[in-house]
């Protein structure tokens, strides 16, 4: 989400993430950009500055960066709320997206550098203290590996930002359309923006 993603989709993302109202998160924008400050259920949405025609938002959820990025002016004067009209798109395109790549699933054994479309189910052994840092697109992100385990091996999946909330030790996951790539020389998964996560029964 966080790289090529327009910042409809990534707001649309963050909306479903947090459960919060596509409507709502319109209308905080609009109130951050006028008066500075403002709040939408459990996010905290802050208008760090205006240039160019583009507005910087902070968004927090407590003491935790959830995501710094600009939206520009137009944007915001919009009359239909493009969140909610993208976030209605997506998810007819998630389920596309699962369709054409469920089919067929991996074992952490079956995984080798440079696959793409990777689905698999695992559980979650180690969860590493999160990482703030400030990416080469000029917005600051929480960043961690978690490492996950099947009957087969061990991985290290790298999450960013809401990804780190969506799991737990202990919970079993499954992972839809994950790439594999390497890092200082390990093996890593990666979600992209395409990509599913999701804590699962078993």
């Amino acid at each position: 989400m966080r790289n090529k993603a327009s910042p409809g989709e990534y707001l649309a993302f963050l909306s479903v993430k947090y459960r919060v109202d596509p409507d709502r998160l319109f209308h905080a924008l609009i109130s951050a950009s006028e008066n500075q400050k403002s709040t939408c259920e459990s996010l905290s949405i802050e208008c760090r500055r205006k240039q160019k025609g583009k507005v910087i938002f902070l968004i927090t959820k407590g003491t935790r960066v959830v995501a710094q990025f600009p939206i520009p002016e137009g944007f915001l004067l919009e009359k239909s709320n493009p969140i909610r009209e993208i976030r209605k798109i997506n998810v007819f395109r998630r389920h596309s997206i699962s369709r054409e790549s469920g089919s067929r699933s991996f074992q952490i054994g079956d995984l080798r550098l440079g696959m793409k479309k990777v689905n698999l189910k695992a559980k979650v052994l180690e969860i590493a203290k999160p990482t703030l840092v400030f990416t080469r697109f000029g917005n600051y992100a929480n960043v961690t590996n978690a490492l996950i385990a099947d009957e087969t091996g061990t991985i290290k999946l790298c999450l960013w930002n809401e990804q780190i909330d969506a799991v737990s030790i202990g919970d079993t996951v499954q992972i839809e359309n994950a790439s594999t790539s390497t890092f200082r020389g390990e093996k890593q998964l990666r979600i992209g923006k395409k990509g599913l996560l999701r804590s699962i029964s078993i």
